[in-house]
């Protein structure tokens, strides 16, 4: 069975932006990555044209390049416009953050100014809770609440660190700077594997030269063009949007 032939069923899940459908084989998924546009956890939503399909080929594009770079990832291919198929990974209710520039929650916490290099980069875990407001975690947390044993997290960490020097530079070559970026990861038939998505979404991108924001922070503090934004990310990576 092939990707173009994999049957679609019911739909497993709704998040603020994707929706997760069944398929006819087991070990696989299909990602809908729908126009929804979501901040503060889901206090300010809106329907944001072209979103859905341009984050679709954005991740595809990402996880092709890490899977190239040797970082295991759960993308199969892109099966339409908003659509790829994905494995079903059994998730990690964690969140993996890497911050290279200073941004974000991580100023209001610390008092840090917004654009403050950090070398090396900070690595941070957050609970993948939305009522609780992804609250930040320790190992500590991680391994007596039972969530990933020590081996897990340290696969993660490293993971997460392949991804940031493959990434920073892929981005650095088409003029942009990865201020930061969230990751998850699943099982996968006992081997962990990035799952979820890597987009303007999930990570913040500033222009290197002038430090214009290209990412969703664009939603979040209602500066305008944020499909427009993701698209000129995209055309400078050259991802095909056709």
């Amino acid at each position: 069975m092939t990707k173009d032939t994999m049957e679609k069923r019911e739909e497993l899940y709704a998040g603020k932006a994707k929706s997760v459908y069944l398929t006819d084989e087991p070990d696989h998924l299909i990602l809908h990555y729908r126009n929804d546009t979501s901040a503060f956890d889901g206090e300010k939503i809106e329907q944001l044209e072209r979103k859905g399909e341009v984050n679709n080929k954005f991740s595809a594009f990402i996880m092709q390049k890490l899977e190239a770079a040797g970082v295991p990832t759960h993308h199969e291919g892109v099966i339409s416009a908003e659509e790829s198929l994905v494995k079903k990974l059994d998730m990690f209710p964690i969140e993996c953050v890497v911050r290279n520039i200073a941004a974000g929650s991580l100023c209001k916490r610390l008092g840090v100014e917004e654009g403050v290099n950090l070398n090396p980069p900070t690595f941070e875990f957050f609970l993948k809770n939305d009522q609780l407001h992804d609250p930040m975690i320790n190992e500590s947390h991680i391994r007596s609440f039972g969530w990933a044993d020590g081996e897990a997290v340290e696969k993660m960490k490293a993971l997460t660190f392949k991804v940031n020097d493959t990434l920073t530079q892929l981005f650095a070559d088409a003029g942009l700077l990865l201020v930061d970026y969230k990751l998850e990861f699943g099982r996968y038939k006992g081997e962990i594997l990035l799952g979820d998505e890597f987009t303007p979404d999930g990570c913040r991108l500033w222009d290197a030269e002038t430090r214009k924001k290209l990412d969703k922070d664009r939603f979040r503090q209602g500066l305008g063009s944020v499909v427009e934004a993701y698209e000129e990310v995209a055309r400078r990576l050259g991802v095909d949007l056709s």
